[in-house]
């Protein structure tokens, strides 16, 4: 039975592999032999900590993650770790660091600061609307942490290169870029992910943690809130989301095995990403919003110059199986969220169909 699948262009829960979806579809009734699905299984059964076991050295080797980094699966969201990192990581007397790049960042900030910690901003690119990722900032060396946002979905912004700030660990919300290119772990004290971009389905959020900073969780935060809770007990200290967990172990091995690893992820991203974005800048039906210097390479965003085209373009492009270009409804426009999982084809398959439109419509 072949199935009707679209160009998904989605901004998350976005587009996984179709090869893992069939993976997933064969298994559903009988996983391994177990006579059971993996919707059914125990999660304390050899089946799920198989799956987990093999997860978790997976995205170690991807992420070239040493032995001082523990792997844990949280449930909540990005949103959920807004607050557990500073009640986590915030040391007494010492202030947090944040520089905001956009409508998660001050989420991110709102829920420091109603935790009453001392939140230092230490630079914004709200002046300019976000189209940018600000380079010129100054972190107070006493500070807990530095929290960034990698990459901006909303604005179509990415941090090209990570700060190195020596002493201050780097916190990181990688919901929409984890997994899709090469970079050093090592200044990162933590690394947050909501999967339904590049590593999964939503419904469970990958922790990255170092060691060092387990040591920082107060022994007076309710259980649930502390990531010792979950480092201590494999991400098993209440029944993780199995089926999520699942499908991004399938995820994972498709980088590794299918892909060929990181380096290979990341040239296709970067293929796709140079594919749109020099077609934006070889003409002026549509023009790019992002500062060229910080362009996401997940997230294209772009205007087209008469605004009032822009729902037709959207359905236009739908009634033609490209979807989810709508952009995100804080500043309208178009997006094309261009993740690990949407090939190269698809993106050919915008690019002419932007060419076309703007060839009836210029």
């Amino acid at each position: 039975m072949t199935h009707h699948r679209i160009h998904n262009f989605n901004a998350g829960p976005a587009a996984l592999p179709a090869e893992i979806l069939q993976d997933v579809q064969q298994e559903l009734l009988d996983f391994k032999g177990s006579g059971m699905s993996i919707l059914e299984v125990s999660h304390r059964s050899r089946w799920f900590e198989d799956v987990l076991d093999d997860a978790i050295v997976r995205i170690k080797r991807l992420l070239q993650l040493g032995d001082q980094y523990e792997v844990l699966f949280l449930q909540g969201g990005a949103s959920m770790q807004f607050c557990l990192v500073p009640m986590n990581l915030a040391l007494e007397g010492k202030p947090v660091a944040y520089i905001n790049t956009g409508s998660w960042s001050t989420k991110a900030i709102k829920e420091a600061e109603n935790l009453g910690k001392d939140v230092r901003v230490i630079a914004s690119s709200q002046d300019r609307e976000f189209t940018y990722i600000p380079m010129d900032f100054q972190v107070p060396s006493d500070s807990s942490y530095l929290h960034i946002t990698s990459n901006n979905t909303i604005r179509g912004t990415q941090w090209q290169t990570f700060p190195q700030e020596g002493e201050v660990p780097l916190v990181s919300d990688m919901s929409s870029d984890i997994f899709s290119r090469v970079f050093d772990p090592a200044p990162f004290g933590l690394i947050y992910a909501g999967a339904q971009k590049n590593a999964g389905p939503a419904g469970v959020t990958l922790v990255v943690v170092r060691r060092d900073m387990l040591e920082r969780t107060r022994t007076n935060l309710p259980t649930m809130f502390k990531y010792t809770t979950y480092a201590e007990k494999k991400s098993m200290f209440n029944t993780p989301p199995c089926f999520a967990i699942y499908v991004v172990w399938k995820v994972v091995r498709w980088i590794e095995d299918k892909i060929g690893g990181m380096e290979k992820m990341q040239a296709l991203n970067e293929k796709k990403a140079r594919l749109i974005y020099d077609y934006l800048d070889s003409q002026d039906f549509y023009r790019g919003t992002a500062s060229p210097e910080s362009r996401s390479a997940m997230n294209v965003t772009f205007r087209l110059q008469k605004p009032d085209l822009e729902p037709v373009f959207i359905s236009e492009a739908l009634a033609q199986d490209l979807g989810g270009l709508k952009g995100h409804r804080s500043v309208g426009g178009c997006r094309a969220s261009i993740y690990n999982a949407v090939s190269v084809a698809s993106v050919e398959t915008l690019i002419q169909f932007m060419k076309e439109f703007a060839r009836k419509n210029g």
